[in-house]
């Protein structure tokens, strides 16, 4: 495998980033106008680095310009509460996923890689219709067909939970507290919207992020 990782610098990828770090030629990340970009990418960067792994930025900034979501800096407050509750709907970017994949598979072709990398899980399915087990299934036919080296979109994580993945990170020893997943993107995790929510459901026990609360 000679991959290309979708890597945001939060809890799910920086798993898959270490899991995969063998077979990742490059890890890319995308500057889409989101609350908390600043801070994912900070992050993002710092792993990169310590593993030895090539990063690049993507800016795609049309999206926090032209599209409607609460998690872009263009969009109203972030929602409190449980991350599987309907209000969170309103922190999806639509699509984001499948623009996202179509670039990685453009870079992997231009670059001779086989394969792009996306660490959505299972948790994902209730809320973002681009992360689900079909969709991710009906890209990876798209791609192979529209590539010349038939690129696969492999994601190991889409039936895993978020406690799965992050006891898998423990196992591998990563440092989560260098790992960022607040929507608000202030100097600590709220503690209070979905994201930390569910982060604190999959880290009990061993959680080392320094909350607001």
């Amino acid at each position: 495998m000679r991959a290309i990782l979708i890597y945001s610098g939060g809890l799910d990828s920086t798993t898959l980033l270490y899991e995969y770090k063998d077979s990742i030629e490059l890890a890319v990340s995308f500057d889409y106008g989101a609350k908390h970009n600043s801070k994912e990418l900070a992050f993002a960067r710092e792993h990169c680095k310590l593993l030895g792994i090539p990063h690049r930025i993507i800016p795609l900034d049309f999206i926090g310009k032209y599209f409607r979501s609460d998690l872009l800096l263009s969009g109203g407050d972030i929602p409190e509460g449980n991350y599987a509750e309907d209000n969170m709907k309103s922190t999806v970017v639509p699509f984001r996923n499948g623009i996202m994949l179509a670039v990685a598979a453009g870079l992997a072709e231009s670059f001779e890689m086989d394969t792009v990398l996306l660490a959505n899980h299972g948790g994902d399915h209730a809320i973002y219709p681009d992360c689900r087990p079909e969709f991710i299934e009906a890209f990876d036919r798209a791609a192979c067909a529209g590539t010349y080296n038939g690129v696969r979109i492999v994601s190991p994580y889409c039936n895993l939970t978020k406690r799965d993945i992050a006891l898998r990170g423990r196992k591998l020893g990563i440092d989560y507290s260098r790992t960022w997943s607040c929507y608000k993107g202030g100097e600590k995790h709220c503690g209070r919207c979905g994201t930390c929510t569910e982060r604190k459901e999959a880290l009990a026990g061993f959680d080392p992020t320094e909350y607001e609360e």
